[in-house]
């Protein structure tokens, strides 16, 4: 039998649905969770309504009402660009609860625009004014949520069915405990939802400096898989004096070299161009091809992207100005926890995943970006997993005898070594490997080996170190999470000896019919990546 837990918790809390994360997703599911009866707790890393990347800036949705031609129209646009790995069900599923759940953004007061013929537009959602709902909204629930106190490790049961979590409030220091006890028993039944989102790598990317793979990192120590990890090299186009990685309006963009020539076939569809170029020499861009009568409706639709350029003193539709690529990784990519059924339940029992914490192939295939279909994603799982942990939660009952639980974390967390952690170092080590175009963006099967092989080093430095103080366990947990996000990602791309959606690779620049299927991955100490056949997911609990 398992020991129970030692560690004194300043905070000790039950509930019988815990959430991580405090976006969209985990808004949504916490929501959902509080509107069928349960006790709901979400914690965030940041507030819970202004960090992430959809607090930080405007999102378009996957929102199309239900006609037929539309639709067919929609699910079609994007299977040729994922490489045909999307499930047509899936999309249809989220197309569906999409559409419900933004019209009901509508009934709580979400302040939609109008089009030109005076009908509600609902296909983008300005993050601030989202988020700030979806905190009201959660609160009116009746969630309990904690600011500022970022999950450290997941709890399992003698079962191995997750349980809780544990972790520690960054302004206070004090630690929490939230799991859900009983007279009978002091643990019996809880569910936890994974919505943490990606992992960007502390790239500066707009939004995404709170997203390190904690999540991943969390749910692979209690057993759980991964999947499309391959799909993670996402690069998001921005000023080179800037962090906002907002693209939409580089589509009337030109980019020229310094001299001001153009750049053959570079565009913002096109980022390879850009990126290749970036190899030898800077790159400018003008947002010359937008109209005169465009260009104040840009300005209102996402103010933030011009407060750079403003504080620059750059007109950026007449003035060039240099630009880069920040690597977004699996923010804007489609990799993440896999999904095993309807009821976005992960290969663990007891936990769920949402949003971009959740692999998207399922709607996506191999290529999405920002807002748009992740957005639609992370309304429809949040939604599900919110449902779906308080059915799994209530389906258990007080059956359970075995009731003790222990925490699964391990790296920055257990270590019988006296090495000290260098944080920053590794952190910086890891970014080596996955920032350079050379190394992420053009994949090739040398550098990739020789990357894992530098990255499998840092990950035994990381397990004989420890952290010298618990101040430094939130970081700690961020540059193991990057390291394991990292390994994952360059695991998955050797075996996809292809180019297919974002997956590009130099050795194998074709698609290949006979790599039409999804790869999964797992674990830490010895990752492992094997191919499974697409097929539509059923609904079932996983054992």
């Amino acid at each position: 039998m398992l020991k129970t837990l030692t560690t004194d918790f300043e905070l000790d809390l039950e509930a019988d649905v815990l959430v991580i994360g405090g976006g969209p997703a985990g808004t949504w599911a916490a929501w959902s969770a509080a509107s069928s009866g349960a006790r709901a707790i979400l914690v965030d890393k940041g507030y819970c309504g202004t960090t992430g990347c959809a607090a930080a800036s405007g999102n378009g949705v996957w929102y199309v009402p239900p006609d037929p031609e539309a639709r067919e129209t929609a699910k079609a646009s994007r299977e040729s660009l994922g490489g045909f790995l999307a499930d047509r069900n899936w999309m249809d599923r989220v197309l569906n609860q999409t559409y419900i759940n933004v019209n009901q953004l509508a009934e709580w007061g979400y302040p939609f625009p109008t089009d030109d013929e005076g009908k509600p537009y609902r296909r983008s959602l300005q993050g601030p004014e989202y988020m700030r709902l979806m905190r009201r909204q959660i609160q009116r629930a009746g969630v309990k949520i904690l600011d500022n106190s970022p999950a450290l490790e997941l709890l399992v049961d003698d079962d191995g069915a997750v349980a809780g979590a544990t972790g520690v409030n960054r302004q206070t220091g004090e630690k929490w405990i939230v799991r859900r006890r009983e007279a009978a028993c002091r643990q019996t039944s809880q569910s936890t939802i994974i919505a943490t989102g990606g992992c960007a790598f502390l790239s500066k990317a707009l939004g995404c400096n709170v997203l390190t793979g904690n999540g991943y990192l969390m749910a692979a120590e209690a057993g759980a898989e991964m999947s499309g990890m391959e799909f993670s090299n996402a690069y998001g186009i921005s000023p080179a004096f800037s962090s906002v990685t907002k693209t939409l309006f580089y589509n009337w963009a030109t980019f020229t070299y310094e001299d001001g020539t153009v750049i053959p076939g570079a565009s913002s569809h096109r980022r390879s161009v850009i990126a290749q170029t970036l190899l030898q020499q800077p790159v400018y861009a003008i947002i010359d091809k937008a109209a005169e009568s465009m260009r104040a409706s840009m300005r209102l639709a996402q103010p933030n992207f011009f407060l750079p350029f403003d504080r620059a003193g750059i007109d950026p539709f007449t003035q060039r100005f240099p630009v880069t690529l920040r690597l977004e990784g699996t923010v804007r990519g489609t990799g993440g926890i896999r999904i095993v059924d309807e009821s976005c339940a992960s290969s663990v029992r007891g936990l769920y995943a949402a949003g971009d914490a959740a692999t998207r192939e399922l709607i996506c295939g191999g290529f999405t970006g920002g807002g748009s279909h992740n957005a639609a994603w992370a309304i429809s799982s949040g939604y599900w997993s919110g449902k779906s942990a308080v059915e799994y939660t209530r389906s258990l009952g007080e059956y359970k005898t075995q009731c003790y639980v222990k925490g699964v974390g391990e790296v920055g967390l257990q270590s019988g070594s006296d090495r000290s952690l260098a944080t920053d170092e590794v952190i910086q080590a890891v970014q080596a490997e996955v920032f350079p175009y050379e190394k992420n963006y053009f994949r090739t099967e040398q550098g990739l080996t020789e990357s894992l092989g530098r990255l499998n080093r840092l990950w035994q430095e990381l397990r004989s170190s420890q952290v010298t103080s618990e101040k430094e366990l939130p970081r700690a947990r961020e540059a193991a999470a990057m390291v394991a996000t990292a390994r994952w990602m360059y695991s998955s791309a050797i075996e996809r000896k292809e180019t297919r959606g974002m997956h590009k690779h130099l050795d194998y620049p074709e698609v290949d019919a006979n790599q039409q299927h999804h790869l999964i991955g797992g674990g830490l100490d010895r990752v492992w990546v094997k191919s499974q056949p697409l097929q539509s997911t059923k609904s079932h609990n996983p054992k």
